[in-house]
């Protein structure tokens, strides 16, 4: 059983005071927050201000040092394990980063292996050979759709390499890859770098399509979207440093 908002498609998100400080200062503090299941929810400010780790703190990945907080149900910090079982990343850089020198198929293939072996029950590991790739499929494909990936639109397929990917592209794989073990709760970070202002709006519906179908996502962001649930991360006295080490931290975890 996965916690109290067990039934619920999406995981509510509530903050009070949040904060994580390190050796040389804080990453964020004194963030709250107060959303419900299927909420989007945009975490904005100014590079170096903590956003990234904040996105990583309410997944799980990081553990705050000041205030509360709670992701479905679970406690943070002291369920993190429970928070990441429902949470899952989305492109994150310098964690998540997809390998420029593998296929879209190649991609997905190897999600859907690590979510059978790691993310599923024994029992579901005992059933038939032909079972479990339908299984398979079936998870693939709803992730694609989901994202709004049309592998037959790319340039060369399913066979089309990551470093061919246009950056709405990008973002749509890594969005699927992370639907793939149907979080309640999905994380992206810099959800308008590099995009032109068309595709930044298709970013944000893509996201907003998402919350409908009932799931909660947190999404990093310079502004947030009318109707998104605004967190900011501003601060006087940024350090860019302090977050730099955090977040090399998290992407040796």
């Amino acid at each position: 059983m996965d916690g109290p908002n067990d039934g619920a498609r999406g995981a509510a998100v509530t903050a009070r005071e949040l904060g994580l400080k390190g050796p040389r200062g804080w990453a964020f503090r004194g963030v709250g927050v107060e959303a419900e299941p299927g909420s989007l929810i945009a975490i904005e400010g100014a590079s170096g201000s903590g956003r990234t780790c904040l996105l990583l703190a309410l997944t799980g990945r990081m553990r705050p040092t000041d205030g509360e907080a709670s992701v479905g149900g679970f406690r943070l910090p002291k369920q993190l394990a429970a928070v990441r079982r429902i949470s899952a990343l989305g492109p994150v850089p310098g964690v998540t980063d997809l390998d420029p020198a593998l296929t879209v198929a190649e991609h997905l293939h190897e999600r859907a292996l690590l979510e059978r072996r790691f993310g599923g029950s024994l029992r579901g590991l005992l059933r038939p050979r032909a079972e479990r790739a339908a299984e398979a499929r079936l998870r693939i494909d709803t992730a694609l759709s989901a994202a709004g990936l049309d592998m037959e639109s790319l340039p060369k397929g399913r066979r089309t390499s990551v470093r061919d990917l246009e950056r709405l592209e990008a973002l749509r794989l890594s969005v699927a890859l992370a639907l793939i073990g149907r979080p309640r709760l999905l994380a992206v970070d810099d959800v308008d770098l590099k995009l032109s202002d068309a595709e930044r709006g298709e970013a944000w519906a893509l996201l907003r399509s998402l919350t409908e179908s009932g799931i909660t996502v947190v999404a990093v962001c310079n502004e947030a979207p009318t109707g998104a649930i605004a967190v900011s991360t501003d601060r006087s006295n940024d350090d860019d440093k302090e977050t730099a080490d955090a977040l090399a931290e998290a992407g040796r975890a």
